[in-house]
C-alpha cells in the first residue's frame, strides 16, 4: 500500500513538473553539471633574465614564460632589458608583463665589470648581478601595489637567475614561493689552474657572501619548494632545508626545432669527421685541448672542427690552431642563432663540449635531441649527463688527460662508426623522455598543485 501511493506521487510531481515545462533529470546528469572544472592556479613567474636568443639563462627564462603562460593564467615580472626581444617573439599584446627598469644602476655595473675582466665571463656575471637585488625588491614593491588594489596571485615561481646566489624577497608577499631549478654550488676543478686563473677564480669566493644576504632575507627558509638540478647544488643548500629540495635539471630542449635528425654519412677520406663546438669562447670552454686533439690525430684519421661562438679568446684560440698546424682544419663561424645551431648538428658527427667547468650543457641536450653523439669533460653538469650510453666522457683529470682522451675518442669514432651512431639514438631517446621544455613544464605544474595541496 505503501509502495503504490510513493510511486502514485511520484507520478503526480513528474506530470506537475511536464506541465510547468521542467524536464527531470536523472541523478547522473544533475552530478555531472553541478561539478565544475577546478579553477587553474594564477602564476607570478619572476625571471630576471628572460628573453629569448639572447643567451642561455634568459632563453630557459623564456621557455618557463612562454610555455607556462599557455597552461596558466600567468603574470611575468621581469627586467626591462629583455622587453624587446620579448615583444619580437609576437608575445601576445595583451598579456600581462610587468617591466622592472634598474637600467640606470645595471649597464654601467656590467660595463664596468667587463672593463676590469674582459676573459671571464663568469666573474662579469658575478659582479654585474649585484643589480638583482635592487630589481627584486623593486619587484616586490611593484607587485605589492598591484595586490593592495584587490590584484592576486596563488604561487609565486622564480625561475631565473639559476643560483643560490640570488636570494629572492619575493616571499614577503605572503604566497607559497618556490625557487628553481637552480643550478649552483660548483666547484672548482683543481687540476687546471692555469685556465682557472685566466677566468679570475679567485673571485669566486664573492658567492658565499649571499649566504649571509640569505640567513637575513629568509629566502631559503620560507620557500615552500626549491627545485634542484644537480648535486652540487643540493649540497650548497643548508642542511636543514634540503627536505624541500625536488630534483630537476634547469635546461631543457625544444624538441620541435631540435628534431631527430638521421646520422651523416660515416667519415671518410671525402666525408671527413665533423666535430662541432657551441658556446662562448672564454676561457672554461677548453677549446685549447680540443685544437691540440686535432694535432695528435692530424693525419692519422679525415677530420674537422666547426667552432660556433664568440668571445673574447677568439683571437689567441685562432693563434693557437696556428702553431698547433691544424688552422686549416678548423673553421671559427662566429655567432649563429638557434636555428642555425640547429643546421649545423644536421651536418656533425659529434658535438664535442672540452669546457672544464661547465654547470648546465644545454647545447649537449640539443645536440642529442639531433640524435648526435656528445663529448664532453665530466665535471659539473655535463658529468650527470653524458655517459657511454651517448656518447663518450672524459676524465678531468688535467690537461693532458683530457687532450688524449678526445684524441682517442675522435678516433674511435672513425674506426666505429656504427656505434657512434647508436648513441646518438640513445641521446635522442632520453631527450624526447627527460628533457623536452613540454614534459617539464607537464612537470612543474603538477609540483604546482602539490605545493597548494591540491
Amino acid at each position: 500500500m505503501k509502495g503504490s501511493l510513493a510511486s502514485h506521487t511520484v507520478s503526480n510531481i513528474d506530470q506537475l513538473m511536464s506541465l510547468k515545462g521542467i524536464v527531470p533529470q536523472s541523478e547522473d546528469k544533475m552530478e555531472m553539471e553541478t561539478v565544475s572544472e577546478p579553477r587553474k592556479p594564477r602564476v607570478l613567474l619572476a625571471a630576471y633574465q628572460c628573453g629569448p636568443g639572447m643567451g642561455s639563462v634568459s632563453q630557459i627564462g623564456w621557455e618557463w614564460y612562454a610555455r607556462v603562460s599557455r597552461r596558466l593564467p600567468t603574470t611575468l615580472i621581469t627586467h626591462v632589458r629583455n622587453q624587446k626581444a620579448i615583444e619580437a617573439a609576437g608575445m601576445a599584446p595583451n598579456a600581462d608583463i610587468v617591466y622592472v627598469d634598474t637600467e640606470w644602476f645595471a649597464g654601467p655595473l656590467y660595463r664596468l665589470a667587463t672593463r676590469l675582466f674582459p676573459k671571464s665571463q663568469h666573474t662579469v656575471f658575478l659582479l654585474s648581478s649585484l643589480d638583482f637585488f635592487l630589481f627584486d625588491r623593486q619587484a616586490k614593491r611593484m607587485i605589492q601595489k598591484r595586490m593592495n588594489g584587490g590584484e592576486t596571485w596563488d604561487l609565486i615561481h622564480v625561475v631565473t637567475p639559476l643560483t643560490m646566489a640570488a636570494p629572492t624577497c619575493l616571499h614577503q608577499l605572503q604566497l607559497p614561493l618556490i625557487r628553481g631549478p637552480l643550478n649552483s654550488g660548483l666547484g672548482v676543478p683543481k687540476a687546471f689552474s692555469s685556465v682557472m686563473k685566466e677566468d679570475s677564480a679567485w673571485l669566486y669566493p664573492m658567492r658565499n657572501i649571499s649566504r649571509i644576504i640569505d640567513s637575513m632575507v629568509g629566502s631559503t627558509r620560507h620557500s615552500s619548494m626549491i627545485l634542484t638540478a644537480t648535486r652540487a647544488t643540493v649540497e650548497a643548500v643548508p642542511k636543514k632545508y634540503r627536505g624541500k629540495c625536488h630534483s630537476m635539471l634547469e635546461n631543457g630542449v625544444d624538441l620541435s626545432r631540435f628534431t631527430n635528425t638521421p646520422w651523416p654519412s660515416p667519415p671518410s677520406l671525402e666525408n671527413p669527421l665533423n666535430i662541432l663546438f657551441v658556446g662562448r669562447l672564454v676561457p672554461v670552454k677548453g677549446i685549447p685541448f680540443l685544437l691540440k686533439a686535432l694535432a695528435q690525430v692530424k693525419g692519422k684519421i679525415p677530420v674537422q672542427a666547426r667552432i660556433v661562438g664568440e668571445g673574447p679568446m677568439e683571437e689567441e684560440w685562432k693563434r693557437i690552431a696556428r702553431d698547433c698546424g691544424v688552422a686549416d682544419l678548423v673553421y671559427f663561424l662566429g655567432n649563429r642563432s638557434l636555428d642555425e645551431v640547429a643546421e649545423e648538428l644536421r651536418t656533425a658527427h659529434v658535438l664535442c663540449l672540452p669546457s672544464i667547468r661547465e654547470s648546465g650543457g644545454a647545447v649537449l641536450l640539443e645536440a642529442m635531441a639531433m640524435s648526435r653523439p656528445v663529448i664532453a669533460v665530466a665535471f659539473g653538469g655535463p658529468a650527470e649527463l653524458v655517459d657511454k650510453g651517448v656518447g663518450e666522457p672524459i676524465e678531468p683529470s688535467g690537461p693532458e688527460a683530457v687532450v688524449n682522451g678526445l684524441a682517442r675518442a675522435f678516433t674511435d669514432l672513425v674506426r666505429d662508426p656504427e656505434s657512434w651512431r647508436q648513441r646518438g639514438e640513445e641521446g635522442r631517446r632520453r631527450a624526447e623522455q627527460q628533457y623536452g621544455w613540454e614534459a617539464k613544464v607537464e612537470a612543474a605544474v603538477r609540483l604546482y598543485d602539490r605545493v597548494l595541496g591540491k
